[in-house]
């Protein structure tokens, strides 16, 4: 088999092979378990930690829940404006202006929650002791003055 460079298209002319320089630096490679000789050095480890970023919960989610369930005294919307704001914070890489943002938009959604259901409860309390209360009310008309 001819060692000659062929061209790749036929009309081309066969240059001759590329040159490339020759590195300065040789590297030697140790294959583990293949039975070479250790060193005598102690193995020098390196530990690299790399911190992931950290991980600032913005609650766009449950702030959006309470501003179109429980939305009692605006905090359901105030809370869902602080987590617009702690997205935006993390996104400009202000990890301590989030995390502020992110502890007031909590509070505010525990309290829209809280405030929520304990307005909603109260509410179903009343209707239905009022609605009782006036079908008692009928019905002790309806006895007292006889059907009409």
């Amino acid at each position: 088999m001819s060692r000659a460079p062929r061209p790749l298209l036929p009309g081309a002319r066969a240059a001759g092979p590329p040159t490339y320089e020759m590195l300065k630096e040789e590297h030697e490679v140790v294959v583990l378990g293949s039975g070479a000789p250790q060193s005598a050095a102690p193995a020098i480890t390196t530990v690299i930690n790399i911190c992931g970023d950290t991980v600032v919960p913005d609650h766009v989610v449950w702030s959006l829940f309470n501003t179109v369930f429980m939305n009692w005294c605006c905090l359901g919307f105030m809370a869902f404006s602080y987590s617009v704001k702690t997205r935006d914070r993390k996104m400009a890489g202000d990890l301590t202006g989030a995390q502020s943002f992110a502890s007031t938009a909590r509070c505010l959604n525990i309290w829209a929650l809280v405030l929520g259901l304990l307005l909603t409860v109260t509410f179903v309390i009343l209707v239905s002791t009022g609605s009782l209360v006036i079908f008692e009310t009928v019905s002790e008309m309806v006895k007292h003055y006889g059907g009409l």
